[in-house]
């Protein structure tokens, strides 16, 4: 999944969870996946096939939205209740006043403070925007709180050389670079007012992390050769 457009880290997890801890939890939980009507297996009757451990991606993403535009935009500002109008420069503003059973209500609710009137100031703002985002992904492409700490212990110091031993059972995103890069870019724009002009823009990917969480899966075989699959994340050493 190379991409020169995008800096690219590789970041492997070490599992917590040993072999034997993991064919234990197995053993533990295995009749609860063919449960039917309130009913389970025994547990004689479900057979452990095979228990591998498989590396699966994360995506996570930071990047930066620097923005310079203009927008529209309405003040209200309260005033005396003796004041019926604002003149700013060459312009009059007239005070909105309570008027009909709303203006009335409204009135009659501020009775016991001190009543102030409004008048809206209709202008134009010139915005500059800083905004900064972190975004994750699940293997399948689905937005997530990332449940992962990167810390020093958990990872591991050669990560290419671990997935080169494990390929056959390395589960890449199935989410694009440019899709989760289109998703970031989304969630970074969201503060920018759709009545704006004059907008100078620049988006900055700061780096893409490809995070490998150890999972081991047990394939089991129950009554009438059903199969199950039990995912166990071997971080958090719970069954997915």
């Amino acid at each position: 999944m190379a991409n020169s457009k995008y800096k690219i880290k590789t970041v492997v997890l070490r599992p917590i969870l040993d072999l034997s801890e993991a064919e234990q939890i197995v053993e533990n939980g295995k009749t609860s996946l063919f449960r039917s009507m309130l009913q389970k297996p025994k547990k004689m009757e479900v057979h452990v096939h095979s228990i591998k451990l498989s590396y699966e991606a994360f995506l996570i993403l930071s990047g930066k939205y620097n923005a310079n535009f203009y927008r529209k935009a309405v003040h209200t500002i309260n005033v005396e209740p003796t004041v019926r109008e604002i003149i700013v420069g060459d312009s009059v503003f007239p005070i909105k006043q309570g008027r009909g059973v709303l203006g009335k209500l409204s009135y009659k609710i501020k009775s016991s403070t001190k009543r102030k009137n409004q008048f809206d100031l209709e202008l134009e703002e010139h915005v500059y925007l800083d905004d900064e985002q972190e975004v994750a992904f699940d293997h399948h492409g689905k937005e997530i709180k990332m449940p992962y700490k990167m810390s020093s212990r958990l990872i591991e110091s050669y990560p290419r050389r671990t997935l080169e031993k494990t390929k056959n059972n390395v589960k890449k995103p199935e989410i694009t670079y440019d899709a989760a890069v289109l998703r970031l870019t989304s969630k970074l724009k969201k503060s920018v007012s759709i009545g704006r002009r004059n907008l100078e823009e620049k988006i900055t990917i700061n780096e893409i992390i490809e995070l490998y969480v150890p999972i081991y899966e047990a394939r089991l075989i129950g009554p009438k050769k059903n199969i199950r699959l039990m995912r166990i994340d071997s971080i958090r050493k719970k069954i997915l």
